[in-house]
């Protein structure tokens, strides 16, 4: 018999109780046999009751999920969703406005126009900067990216649309090698090539130097180039020195742009803002919202100085399309034409925090992640790698074995981190720290409070002396 219920009920109950859980087990049990199994139904010639279908696939998929939208989710930089941020994601399904010009949905339009400016005055970005919502920073990078292809190779005579790569010079990338994966594969995609990335000499902090950077450009002559900055590693949350780096790339008529993913957002913190000194000089910027502002996947944003750039490296047109002439029309600034109107999470989020709220966001993530690394790092067989700059700690894990090597204390690490998530309190990920293995802690959901932290570190105690026993020597 079919269920009566409308499934849409179904799934606004199910989520309901499931968030109303935010200590919850943290890590899934499920595992890939498991969900194969579940999942992997015969596929019937009939079809199913909706209800039915919802009801099985919340029952199939229960035990598979990472409560990553929870206050003890640290693991690689992903954020919660703001309650606000929820429900608006949930209208903007249930309105299933196709966000690509004006004509379509004139209201997502504006919400991105509105929510847009917002964010460059939080940011600090120049008010004359364009803007793009795209599913991820890996977009944002290409879009932004594309825009400053454009530019350079502007400044040469040469139409990229147009005449294409074929017809272009190389482009050359200075950067660091705190360069996330993201950059560059956005490079590769836009026809620039990773052959083309030239990596320099950082500090001891990995911070970009200055006068490596001055060398490089002067050694590049007057060809059409690109330098990629950090706000906020992936590992420590380093920034670079942008208000000395800028200027000189700009001395060279090299384009900036700045990878914020997170890192951004420290903008909006009084207390931190001082990280991003001289970064509104640059020429593009790209921050993730599914991290620290807590709206649900997908949601980024791009930046851009030169909107003549940006509109000219995106812009596409066809007869059938609606151009608007006094509005917004979004498909000139990113790379989709169909797509979803992400920016409805977003204005709700910024409403709901305001400019004080995402600053006490920022600086209540900020002193979780410096209390975790210096609480976890000072238990026995732990050692904190770094003091966190922003969200960002470190955390190795040290074999107890009196001849205990680099590798077994690597091989501890992994163990550890790989314990402590199957224990079910927290769940951290790892990483590769200056060619030894760490635990990554990165804090930035809006439910994490001082509660979490005694339970964390107190559940991270229990699975190192556990392990530690495991591996001691038996007295004779």
């Amino acid at each position: 018999m079919a269920n009566s219920a409308h499934p849409l009920q179904l799934a606004f109950d199910h989520a309901l109780e499931y968030i109303a859980q935010p200590q919850a087990r943290v890590a899934g049990t499920a595992t890939l046999d498991d969900l194969r199994s579940a999942l992997g139904v015969e596929l019937t010639d009939t079809g199913l009751d909706p209800a039915t279908v919802i009801e099985d696939l919340i029952e199939a998929c229960k035990d598979g999920l990472n409560r990553s939208s929870g206050s003890r989710f640290f693991g690689w930089v992903i954020g919660g969703s703001l309650p606000s941020a929820l429900a608006a994601d949930l209208l903007t399904s249930a309105w299933d406005q196709n966000a690509a010009i004006y004509a379509h949905s004139p209201a997502a339009a504006v919400v991105e126009e509105v929510a847009g400016a917002w964010l460059k005055d939080i940011l600090n970005i120049p008010s004359t900067a364009s803007f793009a919502f795209t599913n991820g920073c890996q977009m944002a990078h290409f879009t932004a990216l594309a825009a400053a292809r454009h530019h350079v190779l502007a400044g040469f005579g040469i139409d990229i649309e147009e005449a294409g790569l074929a017809a272009a010079p190389a482009i050359r990338v200075f950067t660091s090698r705190k360069v996330h994966a993201s950059s560059v594969a956005a490079i590769r995609m836009l026809g620039i090539g990773s052959s083309n990335i030239h990596y320099l000499a950082g500090n001891d902090a990995g911070q970009l130097l200055p006068e490596a950077l001055e060398t490089a450009l002067q050694q590049a002559g007057y060809l059409p180039s690109i330098v990629i900055l950090q706000a906020g590693d992936v590992n420590e949350g380093i920034y670079d020195d942008f208000a000395a780096l800028i200027p000189i790339a700009h001395r060279h008529n090299a384009w900036v742009h700045i990878d914020g993913a997170f890192g951004l957002w420290a903008a909006a913190s009084p207390s931190h803002a001082h990280l991003l000194n001289g970064s509104y000089l640059a020429d593009s910027w790209v921050i993730d919202g599914h991290k620290w502002l807590n709206v649900p996947y997908d949601s980024a944003y791009a930046f851009v100085a030169h909107p003549e750039s940006h509109q000219a490296a995106m812009s596409k047109g066809a007869a059938y399309i609606a151009a608007s002439t006094n509005a917004r029309d979004q498909i000139n600034f990113n790379p989709e034409m169909s797509r979803r109107a992400r920016g409805f999470a977003t204005y709700a989020a910024l409403r709901e925090l305001g400019r004080n709220g995402i600053a006490s966001l920022v600086d209540r993530c900020c002193r979780f992640a410096t209390q975790l690394t210096s609480r976890i790092g000072a238990l026995p067989h732990a050692r904190a790698l770094n003091t966190p700059v922003i969200n960002q700690g470190l955390v190795r894990f040290l074999n107890p074995s009196p001849t205990a090597t680099a590798a077994d204390h690597d091989l501890f690490t992994d163990q550890i981190i790989a314990a402590i998530c199957a224990e079910g309190t927290v769940f951290f990920t790892g990483t590769t720290f200056q060619g030894q293995r760490a635990m990554r802690i990165s804090v930035c959901n809006w439910q994490t409070n001082d509660e979490d932290i005694d339970a964390i570190v107190s559940a991270v105690e229990r699975v190192i002396a556990t392990a530690a026993n495991q591996l001691a020597v038996p007295h004779s």
